[in-house]
Formats: structure tokens, sequence, C-alpha cells
């Protein structure tokens, strides 16, 4: 019984602890690094109108960047 019950605990913890994403979560987009990109290129254009420091910022973070420095033909996630 108490092997059971166990059982029944854990089926429910790992049900649980699935992630699954919001039906209106936006898919993450990608973008390839060209030559001559520079992060300040890519926010400018792919984030017209929005601060380009604060998308840079946001930008690293996403991708766990340390520098602003990259490299041609690095995939980056555009949050």
């Amino acid at each position: 019984m108490v092997a059971a019950s166990a059982m029944v605990v854990l089926a429910v913890i790992v049900f649980l602890s699935v992630a699954v994403p919001s039906p209106g979560a936006a898919r993450p987009r990608h973008y390839r690094v060209k030559a001559g990109d520079t992060l300040w290129s890519i926010a400018s254009s792919r984030y017209a109108g929005s601060d380009v420091r604060a998308t840079i910022y946001d930008i690293r973070h996403a991708n766990a960047l340390s520098t602003s420095t990259i490299t041609v033909g690095e995939r980056l996630v555009l949050p």
C-alpha cells in the first residue's frame, strides 16, 4: 500500500514538473550572424524604434554573452 501511494505521488510530481509553454507564449526568434554584423546593427534593424542599448542588453542576456563580441555564423536568440 505504501509503495502504491509513493508511486502515485511520484507520478503526480513528474506530471506537474513538465514545463509546457502557455498557449500565448511566443516562440523565440533566431538570427544567424553575418559578416559585418554587430549587436548594435542587429538590435537597430530588428527592433526599430526601440532603445538600442536596452535591446542589446536583452540579446546579450538571452544568449549568455559576457561581452558584445559576436562571430560570423553564430546563432543568436532574439528575445
